[in-house]
């Protein structure tokens, strides 16, 4: 596979720029100019009196100013302001600026730039518009559903939107539940912008639904570790109170260097994991370098901000040698959550901020495919990536710095699966 190597810094930026709620108007080629000395800078200095202390005026703007934007921008986008402007000749006073785009509608962006020494205002006019399709995270084509139970098909389809918090499930076709056999539907949703995904399904309604069969081979913690052995590396695993009681000293004899434990979990409310001190303790006590992740469903900024002080708290003071991974799993009934999936970046984005506040580093735990098409790119840069992607060579496109490459392993120490990581070092400095 290939080695992705991750800096420990953090991606920090500015959160929006100044917007109001005024109309675009409308310019050549798709583009929006504006002209450069505001009526207040000209009320300003024909009315102001001149002091003695006063030896020279403000110099005035250029006036053969350029700045232009595009008129449209995708809602919920992550756009900077030196992204957002497409033409200019002056220097941005700070171009890592974030455009506001969360919400849709027609916005005033104030952008401050620098003209011989002096800052100078230029007004941009933008419409945010929304023209994604909701995502659907899986996306049955074939659904078994037990006679004589009332059907919904939410139960079985998990689908969410990028800026629609409550996107419609909608379908054509009948679906009979009381009677056996095979009913093809076709699926629909659709959000509040009118953008939609549809899908045929085959329904068939039966008197029971068989459980599938475990045929997963599992993978010995040897033969792990003989697969991917490096200079670069450690293995490790990741546990929970699934694997009950863990030797620690078993483990590290098999080859493992560090252990990622669940802390707790959140539904409807946080709960401590039943085995996390025994684990903390007992993986610090054998040597092995220690993480913890934190399960959750938190639908806010305000709760899991709450959250990650309980994290604090269960800890007191003690250091960790590894992040604190923030764990959000529930895709397959997403819209029971009544969120979109910027909501959920910005859930992530307030976990790391207050990890960070609490003296430990965040961290994002994903699969690849949610990496790829839940998690924005600046929820990525704000911390290392814990990438799940269960096959022997991962294509992941991205930076992780770690990678769970599978949830089926055997090591001595522990009775059944166990999640098997393989960590990244630093490459050294002079390469």
């Amino acid at each position: 596979m290939k080695n992705k190597k991750i800096s420990a810094a953090f991606c920090s930026a500015v959160l929006l720029t100044g917007c109001a709620g005024g109309k675009a108007e409308s310019s050549n080629a798709g583009y929006l100019t504006e002209a450069v000395t505001s009526a207040s800078e000209t009320a300003a200095a024909d009315t102001e009196p001149v002091t003695s202390a006063e030896t020279t005026k403000k110099p005035d703007p250029p006036k053969d100013l350029v700045m232009r934007c595009p008129e449209t921008v995708e809602v919920c986008t992550d756009l900077t302001l030196d992204e957002f402007i497409t033409e200019r000749n002056v220097e941005l006073k700070d171009g890592s600026v974030l455009l506001s785009t969360s919400e849709t509608g027609s916005f005033d962006a104030e952008v401050p730039y620098l003209y011989n020494g002096t800052e100078f205002t230029q007004t941009l006019h933008y419409r945010v518009v929304d023209t994604t399709k909701p995502q659907i995270f899986n996306q049955e084509r074939k659904i078994t559903h037990k006679a004589g139970k009332a059907f919904d098909l939410g139960n079985y389809v998990g689908f969410g939107d990028n800026y629609d918090r409550h996107p419609v499930l909608t379908y054509e076709g009948k679906v009979d539940p009381d009677t056996v056999g095979s009913y093809p539907i076709s699926a629909t949703v659709t959000d509040s912008s009118g953008n939609s995904v549809s899908w045929d399904i085959t329904v068939k309604v039966a008197e029971s639904v068989p459980k599938s069969a475990d045929r997963i081979p599992r993978v010995n913690y040897s033969d792990f570790i003989s697969r991917y052995k490096s200079d670069r590396v450690q293995f490790g695993i990741d546990v929970s109170a699934w694997q009950e009681d863990v030797d620690y000293s078993a483990v590290r004899d098999a080859g493992c260097s560090f252990v990622m434990i669940r802390i707790g979990y959140y539904y409807s409310e946080v709960k401590l994991d039943k085995y996390f001190r025994q684990n903390l303790r007992n993986a610090a006590d054998a040597g092995l370098d220690v993480g913890i992740y934190f399960y959750t469903t938190d639908r806010s900024e305000e709760d899991v901000r709450e959250h990650v002080r309980w994290i604090a708290d269960q800890l007191d003071g003690q250091k960790l040698d590894l992040p604190i991974a923030f764990d959000w799993e529930e895709f397959s009934r997403f819209q029971q959550y009544g969120m979109s999936i910027r909501d959920l970046n910005d859930v992530y984005a307030a976990f790391a901020d207050e990890v960070t506040k609490q003296g430990y580093q965040p961290m994002l735990y994903g699969s690849r495919n949610v990496l790829n098409s839940i998690w924005s790119e600046r929820s990525k840069q704000l911390a290392p990536v814990w990438l799940a992607h269960y096959v022997k060579e991962t294509n992941y496109g991205g930076e992780y710095a770690i990678w769970q490459a599978s949830a089926y392993g055997r090591i001595p120490g522990i009775k059944g699966d166990v999640d098997m990581d393989i960590r990244y070092l630093p490459e050294p400095a002079d390469e």
